[in-house]
C-alpha cells in the first residue's frame, strides 16, 4: 500500500465517498446526498459519450471550489460581495497521452465584471493559494489561470 504525505487539514469537516465499478465505462454512486451517474469515455477518446467522464467531474469540482475560494479571497481584498456575486469561472480539464498512460492539464478562466484587471489578477493569485483543488494540483498538473474581460459563458 502507498501513503502520500502532504499538508493535511487540522480537522476533517466532510468526507465524500464514491463507489465506482467499471472504470471509465461504468457506474458511480455517492451518498449524502445521493448522486448516481453512468460513466462513459468521451467520443474524442473512442467512447460512446453516453455518460459523464472523470474530466467533467474534476472540472465541475475544481470550478466550484475555485469559485468559493474566490469569494474568500475577495473578502480579504475588500472587493464588494455584489461584484463577486457576478463573477464566473470556467474550468477546462484536458486529458491526453503522457508516457505509458495519460496526463491532464487545466485552464481556468475567471470573469469578474466591474473590477479592474489588476485587482482581479491579485484576486486570482490569492484564490489559487486558498482553493484546495488548486493546492492539491500545484506542481502536478500544468494549470493556466486566465482573467477574461468578457463573460466566458456567452
Amino acid at each position: 500500500m502507498s501513503e502520500y504525505k502532504g499538508n493535511e487539514p487540522s480537522e476533517i469537516a466532510y468526507t465524500a465517498v464514491a463507489n465506482v465499478t467499471g472504470g471509465r465505462n461504468g457506474h458511480a454512486v455517492s451518498h449524502e446526498p445521493d448522486l448516481e451517474l453512468d460513466l462513459d469515455t468521451p467520443v474524442a477518446m473512442g467512447g460512446k459519450g453516453n455518460g459523464t467522464n472523470p474530466e467533467q467531474l474534476f472540472a465541475i469540482g475544481w470550478g466550484a471550489c475555485f469559485q468559493g475560494a474566490l469569494g474568500l479571497a475577495g473578502k480579504e481584498l475588500r472587493i464588494a460581495g455584489s461584484k463577486l456575486a457576478k463573477s464566473k469561472v470556467r474550468t477546462h480539464v484536458s486529458i491526453g497521452p503522457e508516457g505509458e498512460s495519460f496526463g491532464i492539464k487545466a485552464k481556468i478562466e475567471v470573469f469578474v465584471p466591474d473590477v479592474d484587471e489588476e485587482t482581479v489578477a491579485k484576486l486570482v493569485d490569492r484564490t489559487q493559494e486558498l482553493c484546495p483543488y488548486s493546492k492539491a494540483t500545484a506542481g502536478n498538473v500544468p494549470t493556466e489561470v486566465v482573467v477574461v474581460d468578457a463573460d466566458p459563458f456567452e
